[in-house]
């Protein structure tokens, strides 16, 4: 839903922070992007598009009786002649999505009093729900907002992982009409381009990593990145708390950034500078056990999670929770009643045998490489990893996704994922050029099925790609299909329970 009229409200101008060209008031009954949901009196947004700029729509958006537009000065350019036939209050911004995200705020007013977001590659997911799962155990009314829709004490759906301003501050309004005290978000690197979350509050955010992907979108490395950091140099304040990876490059530079805009830093991982230091893991088949510290002082705890970056994803969260107000001792003491988040590194069946099978939403080349690398201890014997490629997505990860399988796992299948409106025969040639000894299994739920017969004792079935998600897009249809679910029957068949 892109537009918003909650409770028949009406608000000037001047108190969402606008003011239109000449000084011109008028009131403002609801907002929206798109100009088919315009009512009267609603505010139109014509926001710079990547196909096309809304403003191209502001003449449908005033024949629904908008009472204003909002948008840059090529857009005032654009609508210039329906603005002035309809004789409608125009308000011009260097920056039409930034001033959306703020007006949106200003519009639905109430939030949660508490808000943490975290940007990162691979674990944005996990981290969010971790910081709910620990509020949770501390009383807390919490919910965690992005991939996986809303979750927690109170649930809403949701179509993208960071909402459009108008979609976000509505559902935040609605979750502290709920009692919602608490949220974790996962802030996308499209979002924080786009300035969806340019209007919030935050308590504290988190960077966890940054490797290739969405390169489709950013086109470069650099500009990925610097996506990322306008959580750091534009949404989270100057007296916010940055959590912080100091355990690659990138996350050096974000924790410099950060310092530099005067944010306190809490840096994890197992540099020495890390005020949240992880010192050693103790693997076994069900969990691990963590030593850390926590300014200086050396902690012993375990968890009942598989797969070592975890521990990384667990201290972000703790950290976040503690950057944000929590007591930290109170914080540790939750830790070992976390439990794993659906689609993430997820115990799916296990075989008579013993063997088990795993479901990791793995979709990058390094989280590829991280999910096997970190599922190696906990297995006695082989791991067998099934990969594939989504559609319409950076092409250039394709082979890098095969290789990364082939160089830590014992045997690959490559497989479809979502191939979108490609050719999916296309999508696995190019995983396979990456993994030649792979076998290749079109049908997703057959390669599922194939890969789970070949587990013998001790061995482990990781797949990855999908995770959480219940359907598989092909073309422009959504066909219901769960790993979870698809692993679970493959091992009743396989071992005679159905």
């Amino acid at each position: 839903m892109s537009s918003a009229r909650p409770d028949e409200q009406s608000k000037t101008l001047g108190d969402l922070g606008l003011t239109a060209l000449g000084g011109r008031e008028v009131r403002i009954t609801g907002l929206a992007v798109d100009s088919r949901e315009i009512r009267p009196g609603y505010l139109f947004a014509a926001l710079p598009g990547s196909q096309v700029h809304g403003a191209q729509f502001a003449s449908t958006a005033l024949d629904n009786q908008a009472a204003a537009i909002l948008t840059d000065a090529e857009g005032a350019r654009i609508a210039g002649p329906a603005i002035e036939a309809a004789d409608a209050a125009v308000v011009v911004a260097e920056d039409a999505r930034q001033t959306l995200a703020q007006t949106a705020a200003l519009w639905f007013g109430r939030h949660p009093g508490t808000v943490v977001a975290v940007t990162g590659t691979n674990g944005k997911t996990s981290v969010s729900t971790f910081c709910r799962q620990i509020w949770v155990e501390m009383g807390e009314a919490a919910v965690n907002l992005g991939t996986t829709g809303v979750e927690g004490v109170w649930t809403h759906g949701l179509r993208h992982t960071t909402p459009d301003p108008i979609t976000l501050h509505r559902v935040l309004a609605e979750a502290a009409r709920n009692g919602v005290t608490h949220v974790a978000m996962e802030a996308s690197s499209h979002g924080l381009d786009q300035r969806r979350l340019d209007g919030m509050v935050l308590a504290a955010a988190g960077f966890t990593n940054l490797t290739q992907d969405h390169l489709d979108y950013h086109e470069t490395l650099e500009a990925y990145f610097d996506a990322k950091a306008g959580l750091f140099t534009r949404v989270l304040a100057d007296d916010g708390v940055a959590v912080i990876n100091l355990d690659n490059d990138r996350g050096r530079l974000m924790a410099q950034i950060a310092e530099e805009r005067g944010q306190e830093v809490i840096g994890i991982g197992r540099s020495e500078k890390a005020r949240l230091r992880l010192l050693g893991q103790r693997f076994d088949a069900t969990g691990q056990e963590l030593r850390f510290t926590w300014q200086g002082r050396t902690k012993l705890m375990r968890l009942n999670l598989v797969g070592g970056f975890q521990a990384e994803n667990v201290l972000m969260a703790a950290g976040l929770v503690i950057g944000a107000g929590g007591d930290a001792a109170e914080v540790f003491d939750t830790l070992p009643r976390l439990a794993t988040v659906r689609g993430r590194m997820q115990l799916a069946a296990t075989r008579d045998n013993g063997a088990a099978v795993f479901v990791d939403y793995a979709h990058t080349p390094d989280a590829v490489s991280t999910a096997i690398t970190a599922l190696r201890p906990h297995v006695m014997g082989r791991i067998v990893a099934i990969v594939g490629a989504g559609g319409d997505r950076d092409r250039g990860k394709r082979p890098l996704m095969g290789a990364a399988a082939a160089d830590h796992a014992d045997a690959v299948i490559v497989t479809d994922d979502n191939p979108r409106s490609e050719d999916p025969a296309e999508i696995r040639a190019a995983v396979l050029a990456g993994a030649p000894g792979a076998l290749e299994v079109a049908d997703r739920a057959e390669a599922i099925l194939r890969g789970v017969d070949m587990l013998e004792a001790g061995d482990t079935l990781l797949i990855c790609g999908k995770g959480h998600e219940t359907g598989q897009v092909v073309g422009t249809a959504i066909h219901p299909f769960d790993d979870v679910e698809q692993a679970s029957v493959a091992v009743a068949a396989l071992d005679g329970h159905i």
